[in-house]
């Protein structure tokens, strides 16, 4: 998982052959992409069916919990089966957890739910649910309504009222309980990007969430820090650092620096204010300025160079991303005065004044 990967990609479900709960592989040819809102028993859910590639994948979640639940699609005659599974942990791998057979009645679905190794039934009744004509309740912004159509499940949890701080200079999800940095006074568009930054980590620590199952978390899930650190009148710049473990071998984390423009929130290329650091230059400033041993020197020198930046009131900040997990300690932020880059700026560049006000 990485935040630079579009909220669409997060996955809706397994490929498995729905075995436990009998029938055949793949849905009854009836089943097309939808989202579904209704009951299991007296308990509140929302369905997803999306397609991935050829295949149909599905998931659905209970509105008092708000876990997706993985479900591999099958059929028995014209009946979808849809198997509930749930990840143990490497020991036990998927559990299936739940059988759903479902029939089309109408434009919805009825049917029942039950336990694979059966027990008492539980009665299913699903309406179809437009997510698009649903009311937007944050702030609009692009990143809301490409999360909207992308990725309807994580919509329908995050789309709910957040928690600004007292002095408005934060905002807290309050599912996953992440925190990003707002800016009081700030244009419109400047929030919207910072809102939508805020939403995609949400979304990833949704997926974080649902693909540990009910495996020891071996950590925290999903964890974010972000500040603001550098303001000028045209720029603005955040220090993301995300740590995660969601039933891999090992806890992972990432860093992303961000510089967007104050005015229209977009995120402004360090080329456009520094069009001579090209990439082999940056790398060639990072290699002369980070101070590692020769084991992290030779990870750093022997990899395609890749790397994240933010502005900082010394300089441009600057860190290797793509290392390898072996080598992830080796990633050394250095910083790096914005003197030494003047050669290569755009003095008539809108950003100049921010960084060279003399």
């Amino acid at each position: 998982m990485r935040v630079a990967a579009a909220v669409a990609a997060l996955a809706l479900g397994t490929s498995a052959s729905a075995v436990r709960c009998g029938g055949s592989e793949g849905p009854p040819a009836w089943m097309k992409p939808g989202v579904y809102r209704g009951t299991v028993g007296t308990q509140a859910v929302n369905l997803a069916i999306g397609r991935e590639g050829t295949d149909l994948t599905g998931a659905y979640f209970y509105e008092r919990r708000g876990v997706d639940l993985p479900l591999t699609l099958g059929r028995r005659g014209e009946t979808l089966v849809a198997q509930e599974e749930v990840w143990s942990g490497p020991g036990a791998g998927l559990k299936v957890t739940g059988c759903l057979t479902l029939s089309r009645v109408g434009a919805g679905l009825k049917g029942q739910w039950r336990r694979p190794d059966g027990g008492q039934p539980l009665p299913v009744t699903l309406a179809p649910l437009d997510v698009t004509r649903l009311p937007l309740n944050l702030p609009d912004s692009p990143g809301l309504r490409g999360l909207r159509t992308s990725a309807p499940l994580a919509f329908l949890k995050l789309n709910r009222p957040w928690v600004p701080a007292p002095d408005r200079t934060s905002v807290r999800e309050p599912l996953t309980g992440l925190t990003y940095p707002r800016i009081p006074g700030g244009s419109a568009a400047l929030n919207a990007a910072l809102q939508d930054r805020q939403l995609l980590h949400a979304a990833n620590a949704l997926d974080c969430r649902s693909q540990l199952g009910d495996a020891p978390a071996g950590g925290d899930g999903y964890t974010l820090t972000a500040q603001v650190t550098f303001r000028g009148p045209r720029l603005l710049s955040v220090a993301e650092n995300a740590g995660y473990y969601c039933g891999g071998a090992h806890p992972d984390a990432f860093d992303v620096g961000l510089i967007l423009d104050r005015i229209s929130g977009r995120e402004v290329p360090i080329t456009v204010i520094w069009p001579g650091v090209t990439a082999p230059r940056l790398n060639s400033l990072y290699l002369a300025g980070v101070k590692v041993g020769a084991d992290c020197r030779e990870a750093l020198t022997d990899r395609d160079p890749t790397f994240t930046a933010n502005l900082t009131p010394a300089g441009l900040a600057v860190t290797p991303t793509g290392l390898p997990h072996v080598a992830f300690a080796c990633a050394e932020t250095i910083v790096l005065p914005y003197a030494s880059l003047r050669g290569w700026a755009d003095p008539r560049g809108v950003y100049f004044r921010d960084l060279y006000p003399r």
